[in-house]
């Protein structure tokens, strides 16, 4: 009789596997996330959204974040990031982007991203943070319009400072987002560099129910969602600015 063999994939392969079905769940690309309602998903990201940046904005640690912002050309918020790792590391999750208008200082949005990234090293562990990152300049809100921008590549990246008695004099305005975290209550900077920020489009579209782009939704602004209302007054709270759109300004 003959004794038959299983043949087990290696470690690394394993691993890779592991790291793909990740990012798969988080994504929503798996089979049943994909049959999912993405009105509905958009929609609970935009309220999750809210509820992390009032978190933001009331914690005493975050006084730092909350003066960079009113100088900053735009805010991405993602209500939670997943990091796991063995050896490999995996991240991601999904968040919105809102960019200020200069003109009418108020800001469009919200347009939605994933945001993920590996790294490979000697850790183990695995955690959920709430992710807030501001665009200080023109350059890092022009990345972010396009499909995919690597961070700390295609826009300079730092770990935004955390406590009292920092403003725009202090801070590191010479990289073009500042990036700052949320984990299991505790507040604090955190690295992006090498992070790739993608464009969700069956997201963005089923969100505002035509075929748009990034740039529809917050340049030209030609398509607009009354039930990002909420997100926009605590944003503008935030951050400054009106919380009124573009239309009612010209009124």
């Amino acid at each position: 009789m003959k004794t038959k063999r299983c043949v087990f994939p290696s470690a690394g392969i394993l691993l890779a596997i592991l790291i793909v079905v990740a990012f798969g769940m988080i994504n929503g690309f798996c089979a049943a996330p994909a049959a999912a309602d993405d009105s509905s998903d958009a929609r609970q990201l935009v309220e999750k959204a809210r509820m992390t940046l009032e978190n933001f904005m009331r914690a005493p640690e975050t006084e730092g974040f909350r003066r960079l912002a009113k100088d900053a050309r735009g805010v991405f918020i993602a209500p939670q990031v997943l990091r796991g790792a063995f050896i490999f590391g995996a991240s991601g999750g999904s968040g919105v982007f809102f960019a200020r208008d200069l003109q009418t200082n108020s800001w469009g949005g919200p347009a939605f991203y994933t945001i993920g990234g590996a790294s490979f090293g000697f850790q183990i562990g695995g955690d959920a943070s709430e992710v807030v990152f501001l665009a200080m300049t023109d350059r890092g809100v022009s990345a972010l319009l396009r499909s995919s921008v690597k961070l700390g590549a295609d826009a300079g990246v730092a770990v935004g400072p955390i406590g009292a008695g920092v403003d725009a004099s202090t801070a590191n305005l010479s990289a073009d987002i500042l990036t700052f975290s949320r984990s299991k209550g505790l507040y604090g900077g955190i690295s992006l560099e090498g992070a790739v920020v993608a464009v969700r489009e069956r997201l963005n579209n089923a969100y505002y129910g035509l075929n748009v782009s990034p740039m529809d939704i917050l340049v030209t602004k030609v398509v607009t969602n009354p039930h990002s209302a909420g997100l926009i007054e605590v944003l503008s709270k935030a951050a400054g600015g009106s919380s009124r759109r573009p239309a009612e300004l010209s009124r």
